[in-house]
């Protein structure tokens, strides 16, 4: 009997901690959201910009993410209800308009010649970003494995993601800063668009079917 109680404070402090590390993404986007928008604004760099836009479309998902590990731990077999559905909706529809923004304005931004002032906020952004999406990345999957959760695994893979848009930014800036090689920050920028194309398609691909894995 002990041995059961055990097990259960074991298996309820593990949803407590995958619960946690909802919250924490959903804070972080934030944050890395305002910094980015108002750092890519002031050096004229799309590229932190969409990744900024980026990240706060990432705080619905993670609403979305925080309510599936909740509907998990009630009942492990369940499958994704109304609520979850609408924030994919919503979601999904918030990538594609991210997409077309970062395409347009791509394209004005060569067809203008801009470039960045300068994109060492990207670089630090990116790497920062990195580090915490792997940490996040290896929590999620250390705490699915331990609860033998196919919802929080696929949730810790689609995390890759993340990873992958930021090394975008941090060789677009990277480049930028040490070569000032002219519109690599816009096709940095359309480099990310093809990715949030991709989130949104699959954001509506989901609402139709009971896949476990959210867009981030």
């Amino acid at each position: 009997m002990q041995l059961v109680n055990t097990l259960h404070q074991t298996k309820i402090n593990l949803f407590k901690w995958a619960l946690g590390l909802a919250i924490f993404t959903i804070v972080y986007n934030i944050i890395e959201g305002v910094v980015s928008t108002v750092l890519g604004f002031e050096d004229g760099s799309l590229a932190l910009f969409g990744f900024g836009s980026d990240s706060f479309i990432e705080v619905l998902s993670g609403f979305g993410i925080a309510h599936m590990v909740l509907r998990i731990q009630r009942n492990a077999h369940s499958k994704r209800d109304d609520f979850e559905r609408t924030a994919l909706r919503i979601t999904g529809i918030s990538f594609y308009l991210l997409t077309a923004g970062l395409i347009v304005t791509s394209v004005y931004n060569i067809y203008t010649k801009h470039n960045p002032t300068t994109t060492i906020a990207g670089v630090i952004v990116s790497i920062i970003s990195i580090l915490v999406m792997w940490a996040l990345m290896y929590g999620k999957k250390k705490i699915g494995n331990a609860l033998n959760s196919e919802a929080i695994l696929a949730d810790a893979e689609c995390t890759r993601v993340c990873i992958y848009m930021s090394i975008i930014l941090l060789v677009s800036s990277g480049i930028y800063a040490l070569l000032r090689l002219p519109y690599i920050d816009s096709i940095g920028t359309l480099a990310l668009s093809y990715f949030a194309f991709k989130e949104g398609k699959e954001c509506f691909e989901k609402v139709k079917s009971n896949k476990v894995c959210c867009c981030k």
